[in-house]
């Protein structure tokens, strides 16, 4: 039997929730928020994301390459999640909580074939990334 992989950050802002699900709906706007330097920017979306809704961003990691995205789950002021080709899931929980949201960013690769990212540590510094993009949310939503 499996175990599920998947890693989480947990933050609170001081920020309603609807406030940071505006800026995580908006693709236009993951460049700015993204704490792996990864997201150079956006390639083809729409305006706002919705259930289903696919779009595409430029990356940089050593080189440059793009990458096409699918929502995966939406549910207004509460949670966004989305996952490229390898089917990898990011995902945001918000949760309003007095003063502000609890917001958790996870990561899910229970995917067969997400050994080699495994092994090369991919898991930690996407925490460590997580933690930087839920600091930059936080200076978006509350400047």
């Amino acid at each position: 039997m499996q175990t599920t992989r998947s890693i989480s950050v947990t933050r609170f802002l001081p920020a309603p929730a609807s406030k940071i699900f505006d800026l995580l709906a908006d693709p236009r706007q993951h460049a700015l928020l993204d704490g792996s330097g990864t997201v150079a920017k956006v390639r083809r979306a729409p305006e706002r994301l919705s259930l289903g809704a696919k779009f595409s961003m430029d990356m940089k990691m050593g080189v440059g390459y793009f990458t096409t995205n699918k929502v995966v789950a939406f549910e207004e002021n509460k949670c966004i999640a989305w996952h490229h080709v390898a089917r990898f899931v990011w995902r945001y929980d918000l949760e309003e909580v007095e003063g502000g949201t609890r917001v958790t960013e996870s990561f899910n690769y229970d995917k067969p074939w997400a050994f080699a990212i495994i092994r090369t540590g991919f898991p930690e510094r996407n925490r460590l990334a997580m933690e930087r993009t839920l600091e930059q949310i936080e200076k978006i939503v509350t400047s």
